[in-house]
């Protein structure tokens, strides 16, 4: 780290002052011309470009020893010219950047170079991708080979080390390699430090498989369910809960986020919700970051109490839509927590109609995810817990047909609008059987 630390080399641009001793006639201050030279009383033109400040004067010394005894030279910097700065990898905007001194410079002590923090920060921070272990800050030498110095930035973070937030200079390229490997822990820690955007940034990510209105989603860091911007992390859950939440057959332990690197290779991270909601683990729970992809799949089966469980985490949906028909006390569409039982679903819309339902089994017509239809005869019991068989978990979108009982088609049938003509012709019969119209 130490070789990094090397001092200023002047180039076209710089604003230096020249002093010669008991010679104010040839001293003053001077603009370094762009090409690196500069044009001087007596010597005439001398270039200057990659030399410190203390070379420079040495070589001014050796050009006006031809005409004065013994000068004794002194360049100061009062001006430094902006540092243009190249940064490539995982960083959000890559390119080359111009950055500017801050503080005082030359005899006056405040002087701030700029830093490989504030290289960052104007490329947008890294990427969640980043290996902030083994930056490489790459400088051009101007009698020797390229330098390249290896910067442990995760450091910085953890220890707050600022010798890793190395002083840059004119011509420096910055490269911030990929993470072979994911540890989500360090990931929230990235997310939340100096060097990666604004947790209020937006970032479009895309959520398919096992959730209400899979699609593309804009996630912003706070509460997305009231929109505010002010609070939380723009994680995982977030991007869920604005898809609509889980479906009920939703594997939450073997979600995937895909994410695309700088390089445009694709790093799939398992992510595991139940461990998150049983342990409290929040590193499962991670930072999205613009362009990812969330896939939440389908379980084979999913046991009653974790179907509970499921229903009242954040990310499942708040209510579900089910269509309740036929001979219940208020037919209709009616809105249900996640995960409730088909018999749960009757009792909202009322419950049978004493009179006119069949109670011992009704139709569920359900929408599959490949675009077809099942009609199934569901057995009723409401001494039932949740089961597959005779009381399965009601999905969103789901039509439940409560039939009539067999006394109730009698009764519809005697009371049709041809039932008084029906009668008559009985009431004839009647008669003719009797002889009495004989």
């Amino acid at each position: 780290m130490a070789q990094a630390e090397t001092a200023y080399t002047l180039g076209g641009g710089d604003r230096i002052l020249i002093d010669i001793l008991e010679v104010p006639q040839y001293s003053g201050e001077y603009q370094i011309l762009p090409g690196g030279s500069l044009t001087l009383p007596l010597i005439g033109s001398v270039s200057l470009q990659g030399q410190t400040p203390d070379q420079a004067a040495q070589t001014l010394s050796r050009e006006y020893a031809r005409f004065l005894k013994r000068p004794l030279v002194t360049v100061i910097l009062l001006n430094p010219r902006p540092l243009n700065i190249s940064i490539a990898g995982e960083v959000n905007r890559p390119g080359s950047y111009n950055l500017s001194f801050t503080g005082g410079l030359g005899n006056s002590p405040g002087v701030q170079y700029p830093t490989l923090s504030q290289a960052i920060e104007q490329a947008g921070g890294v990427t969640l991708m980043a290996d902030l272990r083994r930056v490489q800050l790459r400088r051009s030498q101007v009698f020797s080979s390229e330098q390249v110095i290896t910067v442990n930035l995760w450091e910085l973070i953890q220890t707050g080390n600022q010798r890793q937030n190395v002083a840059l200079r004119d011509g420096d390229t910055v490269f911030v390699p990929t993470l072979t490997t994911v540890n989500l822990a360090e990931v929230r820690q990235i997310a939340t430090s100096g060097f990666a955007p604004e947790l209020e940034e937006p970032r479009t990510v895309a959520v398919v498989g096992e959730v209400h209105r899979p699609g593309t989603y804009v996630v912003i860091g706070g509460n997305t369910a009231t929109f505010q911007t002010t609070e939380g992390l723009p994680t995982l859950t977030h991007a869920i809960r604005l898809a609509g939440g889980i479906k009920p057959l939703a594997d939450i332990r073997q979600i995937q986020l895909r994410r695309i690197t700088k390089t445009g290779a694709e790093q799939i991270i398992p992510v595991n919700l139940w461990q998150f909601l049983q342990a409290g683990d929040f590193q499962q729970d991670t930072v999205v970051q613009d362009g990812d992809t969330i896939i939440v799949p389908r379980a084979t089966d999913i046991s009653p109490q974790e179907s509970t469980e499921l229903a009242t985490a954040t990310f499942s949906p708040d209510k579900i839509q089910v269509s309740v028909v036929g001979e219940v006390t208020e037919p209709g569409l009616v809105e249900v927590p996640p995960n409730t039982p088909l018999n749960q679903g009757i009792l909202a819309a009322g419950g049978f109609d004493q009179k006119r339902a069949r109670r011992s089994s009704v139709e569920l017509i359900r929408l599959n995810p490949d675009g077809t239809v099942s009609n199934r005869k569901i057995p009723i019991d409401f001494a039932q817990g949740i089961n597959e068989q005779s009381n399965p978990i009601l999905q969103n979108n789901d039509i439940i047909v409560v039939g009539r009982s067999n006394i109730a088609r009698i009764a519809d049938t005697i009371d049709t609008p041809l039932a008084p003509v029906g009668r008559v012709f009985d009431l004839f019969r009647l008669f003719d059987f009797l002889g009495i119209f004989f």
